[in-house]
């Protein structure tokens, strides 16, 4: 065989063998989900985040045509899960719930964070908001924000206490912004959960309960133990019509929501990116978890992609100047 006929054989070769790998590569892209997607909750079951990450993983799951899982891995607020879907392999298979906790809030309170919610995630879709609310026992004397306000600024050095989720908990922030509105003083007394806070607001051991509406929708509508004060969001909640927002309530512009996203770890394919967004958007017009989020007080969310981390950044500076000036930290 003459060298010129030999080395246009190998190009030839060249060019089909290519084309067999775009092709391979493109149906892997294609193919995508092959087996079931996990999606990876950073906090206990039971909890807000473990509730919105089983209703979208269950929503996702005709629009991927695979089987999605939840699985929990909580601890360090929520900074274990998240580091482990990080670090996960870049492929789509390991999804992360993350949290406004998570995504804008632990950088500034935890000195070693193990990743870069910026750098080390990629954002694919906002699952849910909901407001936090403030709550007080039904023997308080105390039935509007401006009752509290004005016993805050009357008790002096004794401080009213209020009892929360945790440090550095979205809730947490929550008052620490009214705090910081309002030019008043409290005493935060950190718990682990409502099942937790409530006997101690109930049995008089704090004054005031901030807490997800989502958590505490329940009680409020019962009404025997917990009465309602304020929303924390720019409107009212459906689900607690009666309750004013903090804006109404004599704190212009107050406006405060937790959220719950969906990330994958950097360097996953945009294919594989862009049809996780689009199950995710299908998944979030369900009228089945449209109907979930109602009794939860909460609403689908309606962010994608970039757009999800740009809102991030918004968030990330809003909550990192209040912790720096509040001098907040992890325990």
């Amino acid at each position: 065989m003459k060298k010129r006929d030999f080395l246009r054989g190998m190009c030839a070769l060249g060019v089909v063998t290519g084309s067999m790998l775009l092709a391979a590569g493109g149906a892997q892209a294609q193919a995508f989900p092959a087996r079931a997607v996990t999606v990876v909750v950073p906090y206990p079951a039971a909890g807000a985040a473990d509730i919105f990450g089983r209703a979208i993983a269950q929503a996702m799951e005709q629009p991927l045509g695979q089987s999605v899982v939840v699985e929990n891995r909580p601890g360090a607020g929520g900074n274990v899960g998240m580091t482990y879907v990080a670090r996960s392999k870049p492929d789509g298979y390991v999804v992360g719930l993350g949290t406004i906790g998570t995504q804008t809030i632990n950088q500034f309170i935890y000195p070693e964070m193990q990743f870069d919610p910026a750098r080390d995630l990629v954002p694919i879709a906002l699952v849910a908001t909901t407001p936090n609310v403030l709550s007080v026992s039904v023997n308080s004397p105390w039935k509007t924000l401006q009752d509290v306000i004005g016993a805050a600024r009357a008790a002096g050095d004794r401080k009213l206490t209020y009892g929360t989720p945790g440090i550095g908990s979205s809730v947490h922030l929550t008052a620490a912004y009214f705090e910081s509105v309002t030019g008043i003083e409290l005493l935060h007394v950190p718990f682990k959960g409502l099942s937790a806070s409530l006997p101690a607001l109930v049995g008089g051991n704090i004054d005031l309960l901030f807490d997800n509406l989502s958590g505490s929708i329940g009680p409020i509508n019962e009404g025997s133990r917990l009465r309602g004060i304020a929303v924390t969001s720019a409107q009212r909640s459906p689900l607690a019509p009666n309750l004013p927002t903090f804006a109404e309530s004599g704190v212009p512009g107050f406006d405060v929501t937790a959220w719950f996203a969906l990330y994958v770890s950097k360097g996953t394919p945009q294919p594989v990116v862009d049809a996780l967004i689009a199950a995710a958007r299908t998944g979030l017009q369900s009228e089945k978890l449209k109907q979930s989020y109602v009794r939860l007080a909460a609403s689908p969310g309606n962010l994608f992609g970039p757009d999800l981390g740009a809102f991030e950044q918004l968030e990330r500076a809003k909550w990192g100047k209040l912790v720096k000036e509040r001098g907040i930290k992890a325990e």
